[in-house]
Formats: structure tokens, sequence, C-alpha cells
């Protein structure tokens, strides 16, 4: 009987929640599993994942196969390096202190780096906040400066109108000869 460790979907249409369980190879995606070793949510960023490190090292001794998707989560949560410095342990390469030493040191490293990331992240997106704000304020003072614009334009053709009306309106001096003639 093969068995797998296996994504369970769950959660409604676009978007997904996958159990991770450890499942007979024939049994249909969702159907009946042998144990739920962890969780994963794709939808957040950066995916949440859980998992149970011992239970899922203790299954790939017994010599469940991941599949391609799980065994890369069980290598980004560090399943797999755990499992490789037991074998390490079980050739007498090393002690179970050492082992728990360099595990925990990666770990440490892994979550900084993620830490990093989604602080990096998180500053872009500020970043990208901040030069749309500007962007807009440039593009709404070339607005107003062309509305401006307009509108002297507008005041000074009406202006020369007026003035010009003005001046249509005045009598000029033959005129006004002629008027004081009669």
């Amino acid at each position: 009987m093969p068995v797998r460790m296996r994504l369970q979907r769950h959660g409604k249409k676009g978007n997904p929640f996958y159990h991770i369980v450890i499942a007979d190879g024939r049994a249909p995606r969702d159907g009946k599993f042998i144990e739920k070793i962890g969780t994963y949510n794709p939808i957040t960023i950066p995916a949440d994942i859980t998992i149970n490190v011992d239970k899922a090292v203790k299954w790939l001794n017994n010599g469940a196969q991941p599949s391609d998707t799980v065994k890369a989560i069980l290598s980004y949560k560090g399943v797999l390096y755990r499992n490789h410095l037991l074998k390490g342990i079980a050739k007498g390469a090393l002690t179970q202190e050492q082992a728990d030493v360099k595990f925990n040191e990666w770990v440490a490293a892994k979550e900084a780096k993620i830490n990093d990331a989604k602080l990096a992240k998180k500053l872009a997106g500020k970043d990208d906040i901040k030069t749309r704000l500007e962007a807009e304020a440039k593009v709404n003072e070339a607005k107003a400066a062309a509305i401006a614009e307009k509108r002297a334009k507008a005041i000074a053709a009406q202006k020369a109108e007026t003035e010009a009306e003005v001046v249509e309106e005045a009598p000029t001096t033959e005129e006004n000869a002629e008027s004081t003639a009669e």
C-alpha cells in the first residue's frame, strides 16, 4: 500500500486552503486520510504554513512519498533538513546536540530571512504609495496650471472685448463736431 504525503483541498472557490495529510496513494484527493500533519494557506503573503515537524519526519522515515508541492513545503519548513540531520545521527556523524544546534540555527536564519522579506514588501508598498501620491500631485498641479492659464486667457479676451465695445461706443471727434454743429 503506497503511502503519500499530499495536499487535501478545502476552502471555497477562488480561496483555497489545504490540509497536509498522509493518505493511501489510491484514495481520492479529498477522501480518506491516515493522519493530518499540517495546513497550508497559499492566499496569504507569504504563504501561511503550519506543520508538525516530528510527525512529518516520522512518516518520511516510514516511507511516505511526498508529492512535489508537499516536498517543496517540507523543504521550506526545514523538515527535509531535519530528516537529513537525523540520518547523520544514525550514522554517527553527528550527536543529537549538534544536530539540534544546526537545525535551530537554520530555523533562526530562515525566520530572519522571511521577516526581512515581509518588511521589505511592506516598505516597498509604502514607497509605491508615496510615489503614486507624488505623481498624482504633479498631475493635479499641471491640470490646475492649465485651468488657470485658460481662465487668464478668457479674462484677457473678455477685457479686450469690453475695451473694444467701449471704444466703439465712444464718439469720435468728428462725430462730436457734427453733433455739436446741429
